[in-house]
């Protein structure tokens, strides 16, 4: 007959095929969720625009974020990760993207937000070419699941533009 160690591994195999198999389904249920998140952001005011030291233009933005991301949310969603990013075209970039703001929803709950701050992060570019420098704001969303692959998407405002001359 067979012994307890051969009945045993059978035993742990169908064990671990059957954990894998409901972490498939899982994954491909998070498929049939159709979010329709709505995000607004806007810029309230230009606190300071200048060259620095070094050349470089910088920007200090205080802003609006406001969004409604609980359609992302399923029960197979661990956190989100949220942030807010400034894209504009350059002589020598087609995209240029810097971050703005960012955070962490860890729950549904706190899924729908506003946010009144300035930017987090510095908004620096390389050079002097921000002077009356048409911008995008983009609030990109990662949905990490507790299994499967993590998704993105994106919601972006158009019609920003920096002034011709430093504040």
């Amino acid at each position: 007959m067979h012994t307890y160690v051969y009945r045993l591994n059978v035993l742990l195999t169908e064990a671990i095929t059957l954990l894998a198999l409901m972490c498939a389904i899982a994954s491909l249920s998070d498929k049939l969720n159709v979010a329709s998140p709505s995000a607004d952001i806007q810029v309230l005011h230009i606190n300071w625009f200048h060259k620095q030291r070094n050349g470089n233009d910088e920007v200090s933005l205080t802003m609006n974020v406001s969004a409604d991301l609980k359609s992302t949310f399923t029960w197979n969603t661990k956190q989100v990760f949220v942030f807010l990013a400034a894209e504009y075209e350059t002589e020598k970039n087609y995209l240029n993207q810097i971050s703005l703001w960012d955070a962490i929803i860890p729950s549904k709950e706190q899924a729908k937000f506003s946010y009144h701050t300035i930017n987090k992060y510095r908004f620096t570019d390389q050079g002097n070419s921000l002077r009356g420098k048409k911008y995008n704001l983009t609030l990109h969303w990662h949905v990490m699941p507790k299994t499967g692959k993590m998704f993105s998407d994106r919601i972006v405002t158009t019609g920003h533009s920096l002034p011709e001359e430093y504040i």
